[in-house]
């Protein structure tokens, strides 16, 4: 007789391309029912590249820009602190304007805060926009589509690269 165990794959967060139009439409809808016209959005490379170009569109702006940002190594890692990867917008591009800093997810909320404060000295003022916010964030966004405590899988990247840039093709 086997006692052969199986365990459950742990829940996740499943996000569709069908569903990050209606996200992207919601924030964009938040933002404008709040008042809010920012002159660029901000992308956080690269989760929030979707969703910045998105939103940029909905709210008829056509300065958008991105920073990269290192923090996550895979499922549950990270690196002690969020790392800007260069080249990093000059702080003199950004001077006086209003800012919408977009990213896929405030898991921890670190990445945000770092891209936010990097900003802060320059802008007149920054907000925050993702699709995703969990309740440990440090911060937490002025426009978010919905909350979460479950590892989340976008579509864009829940299967594996085609290519492995670290030698050779994926399989």
């Amino acid at each position: 007789m086997s006692t052969e165990m199986s365990e459950a794959a742990p829940e996740r967060e499943v996000l569709t391309y069908e569903a990050f139009g209606e996200a992207v439409r919601d924030l964009a809808r938040q933002v404008v029912d709040d008042g809010f016209e920012p002159d660029i959005v901000l992308a956080i490379a690269r989760g929030g590249l979707g969703l910045a170009m998105g939103l940029a569109y909905a709210l008829d702006v056509k300065n958008l820009s991105a920073v990269n940002v290192e923090f996550y190594t895979g499922v549950d890692q990270r690196l002690d602190v969020p790392m800007m990867l260069p080249p990093t917008p000059a702080a003199i591009d950004l001077t006086g304007m209003k800012v919408l800093i977009a990213d896929d997810v405030a898991d921890s909320g670190r990445t945000l805060e770092a891209v936010r404060d990097f900003c802060a000295d320059h802008v007149a003022e920054t907000r925050t926009a993702v699709v995703y916010e969990k309740p440990r964030s440090v911060i937490k966004p002025e426009y978010s589509w919905k909350s979460t405590d479950l590892w989340i899988d976008f579509p864009w990247s829940s299967l594996p690269p085609l290519v492995n840039r670290r030698g050779g093709l994926a399989h």
